[in-house]
């Protein structure tokens, strides 16, 4: 288990994280998200005791990072993939690792395997494409089959293969019990992997929930509806907290109403329904309406608008 309490971070006058709270539980993924400069990376290094807080404490199964007599075999961990001695073979590096660290030789082998570097475990790490990079900082976190393992945007240059081959290892490693946080700006990639949130702007925590709940929350309730009786149908689900609009004719997109209650009223008033769908923003848009406002860097409208019309033509 991670728990972070009040964990704060000045560097000068700049705060990076401010007061930030959470837990991050076994048994399941948690992504760990927010937007650019939003504290992630400082908090990972808080977390490994890379940085120490100005305030606040970071544990991990119980201890800081440091208190651990075998660190390796509590905690694996990979925030920079390539920071790897270029001049040694991928086997080399690793059975340096376990050389000072206590673990036997035969685990080397065993992740070399996990990783699929097999074939490249002897050829220098100057020489490996950035997914091989990824698989081999990946190898060295889990050198010590660790408890808790703590990855940076560990997809990074993985291609489609590779990228179902970590998905799957990290929901493996989660049903064996252990705690995994993992963090990514691929948030299609978080929505088909993690289980939980915890998001983060400016150095505040923003959410800390479920993905099917963060994604709720974002999409506001909305039902969308289709029936040949459109109007009538609005005048029958009218209230005071109820909001329908229209992008096409008839299709209402309800707010306020569960699908439930749409359907009774509906079928009390013999009204036959085409379509009767709850809408659900994706992880991506969830993410874009509740960190907006967390942004530190941001496009003018003019320009997201005009790339969101190239991908639509492309």
């Amino acid at each position: 288990m991670i728990e972070a309490h009040s964990l704060t971070k000045r560097y000068g006058e700049r705060t990076a994280v401010a007061d930030l709270s959470f837990t991050v539980r076994p048994g399941i993924v948690t992504g760990f998200l927010g937007p650019n400069g939003a504290g992630k990376s400082t908090t990972m290094r808080m977390l490994l005791g890379l940085d120490a807080p100005t305030s606040g404490r970071a544990v991990v199964n119980g201890r800081s990072y440091a208190e651990h007599r075998a660190p390796l075999h509590e905690v694996g961990a990979m925030l920079e993939a390539r920071a790897i001695h270029t001049g040694r073979s991928a086997y080399n590096h690793l059975l340096a690792l376990a050389a000072t660290t206590g673990i036997p030789a035969r685990r080397v082998n065993e992740v070399i395997d996990l990783v699929g570097l097999r074939e490249v475990a002897k050829k220098r790490v100057g020489g490996f494409s950035l997914g091989m990079g990824q698989r081999l900082g990946i190898a060295s976190a889990l050198l010590g089959d660790p408890a808790t393992v703590i990855l940076d945007e560990p997809v990074n240059g993985l291609d489609p293969e590779g990228i179902l081959w970590i998905r799957n290892l990290l929901k493996g490693l989660a049903a064996e019990g252990r705690t995994v946080l993992v963090s990514s700006h691929l948030m299609s990639e978080m929505a088909l992997t993690a289980e939980h949130l915890i998001v983060i702007g400016r150095g505040r925590l923003i959410a800390d929930t479920s993905v099917a709940e963060f994604t709720a929350q974002a999409a506001g309730d909305v039902v969308r509806v289709r029936t040949e009786d459109a109007e009538k149908l609005r005048e029958l689900l009218a209230g005071p907290d109820v909001t329908i609009g229209s992008q096409e004719p008839g299709v209402l997109e309800v707010t306020g109403l569960s699908s439930d209650r749409i359907g009774r009223i509906a079928a009390d008033h013999a009204i036959a329904l085409a379509e009767l769908t709850p809408q659900q923003a994706s992880l991506e848009e969830a993410f874009m309406e509740l960190t907006r406002d967390a942004v530190e860097f941001q496009a003018p409208a003019s320009e997201l608008v005009a790339a969101g019309s190239e991908g639509r033509a492309a």
